[in-house]
Order: structure tokens, then sequence, then C-alpha cells
């Protein structure tokens, strides 16, 4: 079975950025990334790439900013003030995450000041080439309950059991 939409993917990635650091690999927490092909789980130019490969298929590709986490945008680096953090000790580089209108974003720390904090929205990967190296695990048909909620789900999980759980 080749990746198709409509397709739960597992597979094992390395990601590492244009100078070879490593930034996350799915084994050092030996844990692969599941998602479900077709449904923007996952950045559409891995998609594009791993779309046709089979089981023990192995590549790598590269991703420009523009196709990955997007250009840094610099009109997103902006002060709030002091109030708006729960943690008194603030320092650069510190990240939280908040909710945005497309959902939740990560928020990272630039600079401390005595009224407020310099912060910046982007993306931490904004702006950056990456480069990942992928395996694919296993290919299996989507169940209906997948393709109903867009995303895996874990195993045995049943159209509807999601949604109709009660407490008891």
């Amino acid at each position: 079975m080749t990746i198709d939409s409509q397709r739960v993917v597992t597979l094992h990635y390395v990601l590492s950025d244009s100078d070879g650091n490593v930034l996350d690999d799915s084994r050092a927490r030996a844990q692969p990334l599941e998602y479900l092909h077709g449904h923007g789980n996952i950045m559409a130019g891995l998609e594009h790439t791993l779309a046709g490969r089979a089981v023990g298929a192995e590549l790598s590709v590269t991703l420009l900013p523009a196709e990955a986490y997007g250009l840094r945008d610099e009109a997103l680096v902006r002060e709030v003030g002091r109030d708006a953090f729960p943690a008194p000790d603030l320092a650069p580089g510190m990240r939280f995450q908040t909710p945005g209108d497309d959902g939740p974003e990560i928020v990272t720390i630039l600079e401390v000041r005595d009224d407020g904090v310099l912060i910046d929205t982007n993306h931490p990967l904004a702006g950056h080439t990456l480069r990942y190296r992928l395996e694919v695990l296993e290919v299996r048909e989507a169940t209906r309950a997948e393709l109903a909620k867009g995303h895996p789900l874990p195993p045995g999980t049943e159209p509807g059991e999601v949604e109709d759980k009660k407490m008891v």
C-alpha cells in the first residue's frame, strides 16, 4: 500500500536546520509521527514528498522557509505588559503557549523590561530552511472516525465514540 489521501501514515523523522543541527528526532523520543495524509496534518511540502511512497521508503527533503513555517514577520515582534505573563521570573528565550486567532501559538520572550516584555509570535522555526530525513514505517486505510475527525485516533476508536463518551 502506498501513501495517498485518506491513509494514515506512521513514520520516523529527523529534523535538522540548514547547518546540520538536529532540532528533533522521533527515534530519540521512541515515538514515531502518525498523520492522516491529505488533511493538512503536516506541512504540504512533506505531504507532497511522501505521496506515492511505500513502507520502508527512506528519503530526505529540504524545505525552504516559505514551504515550512513561513518567513519571519517583524510585525509579529511587539511589546506587551508584564501582567500578560503568569510567571514572575521572566527571561529572554522563555516560550509560552497562548491562544491565537488561528489556534494556539508560541510566544518567545526576547527582552524583559521594567514595564513590559518584548515578545515574538513568529513560529520559532519561521525563516529557517529545514531538512527532514524520513522513514515510512506503516501505511493503512483511515477509519471512518479518523476521516470524520481529520486526524489519526487511538486504536479501537469507533465513529462517534470520542464525542459521545459520557461521565459515569
